[in-house]
């Protein structure tokens, strides 16, 4: 297993010390993104390999953004529900730092792909209610990091990244049991009432940067990594 970086503990920890927040810019295809997300003082930068997702990229093309970012930030590769194979091929490919697991994996297949590729995975749990998000409970142990994130609109294909954002407070009963990343709906006009109501050490953006489905601005991630880090 891996050095954990950027406030990530090992599974079954004690919660990270209250610090800077750190933030997690996901969706990233392009050098002018990337390059905005890093110059801005991004702490993650996310890699979506979902074909579904307008955010999605191949692990061919993925390669090289990682590299660029390598030095500079930790670096996430979202799957869903996955199979060995695409692991294989995003791992060999990226390198990534961490493993975003978003879709329905148990607490077992989390822990089996934990082991198998010596890589801290993240698993998000999908919040409406406070019971939703008690389901986080069950990966600790295995997983390194929650990503409490809003749970999709019924009609939508992708499991994140809708621009949906949950009652805050449904967190209440489970915030301070396990490590966790705040997502769902985050914008630079909310990211810093959110961190103020919630306490998250980390917060993650995708749609709440971009101009268009799929297609991120650089101004947008330069104001939210502004936001999340200096509530302004």
């Amino acid at each position: 297993m891996q050095k954990l970086e950027h406030g990530l503990r090992p599974a079954g920890s004690d919660p990270p010390a209250m610090a800077e927040t750190k933030v997690k810019i996901c969706g990233l295809k392009t050098e002018a993104a990337l390059e905005a997300a890093i110059a801005g003082g991004a702490d993650y930068v996310g890699l979506v390999f979902f074909p579904p997702s307008p955010r999605n990229i191949s692990p061919e093309a993925a390669g090289p953004l990682a590299a660029r970012a390598r030095a500079h930030a930790s670096i996430v590769a979202l799957v869903v529900d996955p199979d060995d194979a695409l692991l294989d091929a995003v791992v060999r490919a990226a390198d990534p730092d961490l493993l975003q697991l978003h879709g329905e994996e148990s607490p077992k297949r989390v822990g089996e792909v934990r082991q198998r590729w010596a890589k801290p995975v993240m698993k998000a749990v999908k919040v409406e209610t406070a019971g939703d998000a008690e389901a986080a409970l069950a990966y600790r142990g295995t997983a390194d990091l929650i990503l409490f994130d809003a749970r999709a609109p019924n009609n939508s294909p992708l499991p994140g990244g809708n621009g949906a954002a949950f009652d805050w407070g449904a967190l209440a009963g489970v915030k301070d049991k396990v490590p966790y990343m705040l997502s769902g709906g985050l914008t630079p006009d909310n990211v810093a009432e959110a961190i103020r109501v919630t306490g998250a050490g980390i917060v993650d953006v995708s749609s709440g940067v971009e101009v268009r489905l799929g297609e991120k601005d650089p101004e947008l991630i330069r104001r939210f990594l502004r936001a999340a880090k200096q509530g302004a």
